[in-house]
């Protein structure tokens, strides 16, 4: 429940609510997230009027606001294909067009598509006040934010990213999902959802080889209600041949 309600118009004003010490404020973007919070009598500062809801594109890398949507994401034509698709799985038209980049990154959890596939690409969270950089898999490790909000989330999108899935309907949660992505210089970044509080990082090394015993190994506890670790293991292991081997027909082509 939303107790006090605060939409600053510039970033001076939101600092100084945060920094007051007697209350704990939330910074609030599109909503959908604090929508489902079980939290009770939050103090909620709106960051919408502040400008962060902008992509720019720097050399290689898409610096992308914090209250960006995730519909204005995927409409953003450098976003790889592949992750537009992605977009499209994480949410309903409706919900793309509330739920903003930092909200969802920042709620999501193991089975929320967008987040494995921005794990296996290694985006970085930008905090306010200070621009303090962390890496997405130290904020999904260990939940501790760097700053008052996001002020953008920084993607590189000098590499390729593939994304397999298998859920009970194709606009259904994950039950297991397979992020790869491949810098040019042959660093392949592997993570895995379906389960669990956070996406899981399975891989991160120099070459591709060791990964699908990597990914095994990586699988074995994932049991719950939903599938077996057996049955993960199993299908983790065919999408990573499956991206691999779409991969390497991708680079004999050219």
């Amino acid at each position: 429940m939303i107790r006090e309600y605060y939409r600053p118009k510039t970033a001076l004003e939101a600092e100084l609510l945060f920094s007051a010490g007697d209350k704990k404020f939330v910074p609030l973007g599109g909503g959908s997230a604090l929508s489902r919070s079980k939290q009770e009598d939050l103090c909620v500062v709106d960051l919408r009027d502040l400008g962060l809801n902008r992509i720019e594109v720097i050399g290689h890398k898409a610096i992308i606001g914090a209250t960006v949507t995730l519909q204005q994401l995927l409409e953003f034509d450098p976003i790889p294909l592949v992750l537009k698709d992605v977009i499209r799985k994480s949410a309903t038209l409706n919900l793309r067009n509330q739920a903003t980049v930092g909200g969802y990154l920042v709620s999501a959890d193991g089975r929320s598509p967008l987040a494995i596939a921005m794990m296996a690409m290694d985006a970085v969270l930008i905090w306010h006040p200070n621009q303090q950089p962390q890496s997405i898999g130290d904020w999904f490790s260990l939940r501790q934010p760097r700053g008052f909000w996001i002020n953008a989330i920084q993607l590189n999108l000098n590499l390729d990213v593939d994304y397999e899935q298998v859920s009970r309907t194709p606009m259904d949660q994950p039950i297991l999902a397979i992020s790869v992505a491949r810098w040019p210089s042959g660093r392949i970044r592997v993570a895995a959802g379906g389960f669990g509080n956070a996406p899981l990082l399975v891989l991160d090394g120099p070459e591709d080889s060791g990964v699908l015993e990597a990914v095994k190994n990586a699988l074995s506890d994932s049991g719950d209600e939903w599938a077996s670790a057996e049955y993960r293991q199993a299908v983790g292991q065919v999408f990573v041949r499956r991206i691999l081997d779409k991969s390497a027909s991708s680079d004999q082509s050219k």
